[in-house]
């Protein structure tokens, strides 16, 4: 059964999209069943995959809208991953749910006959805690925050908890945090590592010790159509995102380790 892990923050530029991406690469090659889902108007998770979005048959708009099953707007990438690509046709997706009954459960509809195909589905989020987000967190088991380490990044994360927090109680009782990601981190600024002293002191384990770093090839992958696995694998920013779903992967499997599987305890003699 998938672990479904939204990737989301409503501030824009935070490596969202780049997270998304490289994580379902990285997962993809451990290997595991990966499936991505381009849940952003702007598809650029979809065009890092090396999937044109202005050519799809079908994308996640369709999806959204009952017009498919999930299952039809699947397409194949070069990394073992497969997509549900997105494009601008889900901004009119957006509009037209506005006034439908169950909004906010469409996506989770949808995806429910998918879990038992894959191992995770990754969902990338519009920069904005709009419907389409909404959709997501409603969709999803736990939510992964990509943040800078930056003062005005802070406040946004609280926002993004005041969400999770209300989500909870009403739509998505199950939610929870799956992590926060400090990227494009530069150890030489102070204030990134003071705001990265502060997550991790107020969120404990819930902060990923991996780090990803500004890294230029990082940058570079998206115009390749390739994630930064693909891409560059020696890179800084492919280990780092190759050690993030190592992280990932520990963590799912000690929620599924049953007492049965936990190591024997001693017992005094």
């Amino acid at each position: 059964m998938a672990r479904i892990i939204a990737i989301a923050n409503q501030k824009g530029g935070v490596g969202k999209t780049t997270t998304a991406v490289n994580l379902a690469a990285a997962l993809a090659r451990t290997p595991l069943r990966v499936l991505l889902v381009d849940l952003d108007s702007q598809g650029n998770a979809t065009m890092g995959c090396g999937i044109d979005k202005s050519i799809v048959p079908v994308s996640t708009c369709d999806v959204l809208l009952g017009e498919v099953e999930a299952g039809d707007a699947i397409v194949q990438t070069e990394e073992d991953v497969d997509l549900i690509p997105g494009n601008t046709d889900l901004t009119a997706a957006e509009l037209e749910l506005m006034a439908a009954e169950g909004r906010e459960q469409r996506l989770k509809r949808a995806l429910e006959p998918l879990r038992t195909r894959y191992d995770f589905i990754i969902i990338d989020c519009p920069p904005a805690l709009s419907l389409l987000t909404l959709n997501a967190l409603t969709a999803a088991d736990s939510v992964l925050v990509p943040m800078q380490c930056e003062y005005y990044a802070l406040e946004g994360l609280s926002a993004l908890l005041q969400t999770i927090d209300a989500l909870k109680q009403n739509l998505n009782p199950g939610l929870e945090i799956e992590g926060v990601l400090r990227t494009m981190f530069d150890v030489r600024n102070n204030l990134a590592n003071a705001v990265s002293a502060e997550l991790t002191t107020h969120f404990g384990d819930k902060v990923f010790r991996t780090i990803v770093p500004r890294n230029v090839r990082l940058a570079e992958a998206p115009s390749h159509g390739q994630s930064i696995v693909g891409y560059d694998r020696a890179s800084r920013g492919a280990v780092a995102y190759l050690g993030l779903a190592g992280e990932i992967v520990r963590r799912q499997r000690e929620r599924t380790q049953t007492p049965q599987d936990a190591p024997a305890m001693d017992t005094p003699a």
